[in-house]
């Protein structure tokens, strides 16, 4: 053993072993004792991979590996970044002059899954699709990657590309596409109609402003003489919770929207508005499993109080909130570190939300895998394609507009 490995071993070893002791302090020898053992036995076996492994191993290596593993043991949303990458996330997310590929993403069965893709994003013009794992990015296997290291893989400057190979389902053999980065711009809310007295308003985003412009989208229908409105929120991933909980006041007259929890935070329960409510006319709710975070707030708003119909499929379960921490040695943590719940108390985050009227988005997915956990989001029919066309043969649009149309279906 190297001198300078025995002194990496033992600086490890002695951060370990101080931050058990200020645990014992600060916590208490009882509450701190599974923690206390947890890093001995973490140090022993850095000493043994010192001493026993077959090469002598590059010590920086195996700790930021073990670290990665940890954060990524908590929560498919919680990262670590070495100063390397925190360096390369500083320079590309939320720099509005970053390339972006438009890609909500998870973690599922080990790999980075795609949760939603923005309308005409570089991702859905590479044919990108919702469901999609992502097996490599650049490159480098997903299979040990957290979402935060494949934000920082596929964003980057404008113009220049990344091979990604994906896997589909019901395909043998992954598929590697190129993503040509580009910058973003918001993806315009979708009007329609379905009726002449059913507005349709679909969800790309809940991006900063969406709720204000909802609130003159039906303000001007009501005028209109419209008085059903269906809020399509099927792939939709991104967007604050602000946004949903500005939404859901325009809907939900009393009650509770959510509560936000945390180990390291205040709970903080979020309530209806009277004065807020423009709408107390018919609502219906569409979903899947390609809804994702803040509009799953707003889902389980609706379905807890009772106002109005949830219609379609469990959501994907990702509604939490992270926090960046940076660490002494340049690196930072992602960390989660509350999590929304429902009114009555459900938890959002891995859950989902449950429609009150389940309807499986494609017929070919009745058979049951016996897996408890949501599947995985369904592949858009057209690859490459925006948000598909309104249309009858959609069962979940077609149930929510039978359920509108019902004369015994009456406003909250």
């Amino acid at each position: 053993m190297n001198r300078a490995s025995r002194v990496g071993i033992f600086s490890v070893s002695v951060l370990i072993f101080c931050f058990a002791g200020i645990g014992h302090v600060l916590l208490g020898r009882g509450a701190d004792d599974k923690a206390y053992k947890s890093l001995t036995v973490y140090g022993e076996v850095l000493q043994k991979i010192q001493q026993d492994y077959v090469d002598d191993p590059n010590m920086r290596t195996v700790t930021a590996g073990a670290l990665h593993g940890l954060l990524e043991s908590l929560d498919p949303q919680s990262s670590y970044l070495t100063p390397r990458e925190y360096e390369e996330y500083k320079k590309k997310i939320g720099n509005p002059g970053t390339g972006d590929a438009g890609l909500t993403l998870s973690k599922r069965y080990g790999y980075i899954i795609v949760l939603s893709v923005l309308p005409d994003s570089p991702g859905t013009k590479a044919g990108i699709r919702s469901g999609d794992l992502l097996e490599s990015i650049g490159g480098f296997t997903t299979r040990d990657m957290s979402v935060g290291q494949a934000l920082n893989l596929l964003n980057g400057q404008p113009g220049t590309g990344i091979k990604v190979s994906v896997i589909r389902r019901g395909k043998a053999t992954p598929e590697e596409v190129d993503i040509v980065r580009d910058k973003l711009t918001t993806p315009k809310l979708i009007v329609q109609k379905a009726d002449p007295d059913i507005l349709v308003l679909r969800f790309p985003s809940l991006d900063a402003g969406r709720a204000e412009e909802v609130r003159n989208r039906l303000v001007d229908a009501e005028k209109q003489g419209i008085h059903k409105v269906i809020l399509d929120f099927r792939q939709c991933g991104r967007g604050p919770v602000s946004e949903a909980i500005s939404l859901a006041r325009f809907f939900i007259p009393t009650g509770t929207l959510t509560t936000l929890r945390g180990q390291s935070v205040s709970a903080q329960v979020i309530s209806a508005e009277p004065k807020q409510v423009i709408w107390k006319n018919p609502v219906s709710v569409l979903v899947d499993t390609t809804t994702s975070g803040a509009a799953e707030v707003l889902a389980a708003a609706m379905e807890a109080n009772h106002r109005g119909d949830v219609v379609g499929e469990r959501t994907f379960g990702l509604a939490s909130e992270q926090k960046l921490i940076t660490l002494d040695d340049g690196a930072a943590l992602i960390l989660t570190v509350a999590n929304y719940y429902n009114a009555n108390g459900k938890p959002i985050l891995e859950e989902g939300v449950t429609p009150t009227e389940i309807v499986r988005a494609d017929a070919q997915d009745d058979s049951d895998s016996g897996d408890d956990a949501a599947p995985a989001p369904e592949a858009r029919k057209e690859p490459g394609q925006g948000p598909r066309p309104l249309s009858p043969e959609d069962p979940i649009f077609h149930r929510a507009l039978d359920l509108l149309k019902t004369p015994a279906k009456k406003a909250a």
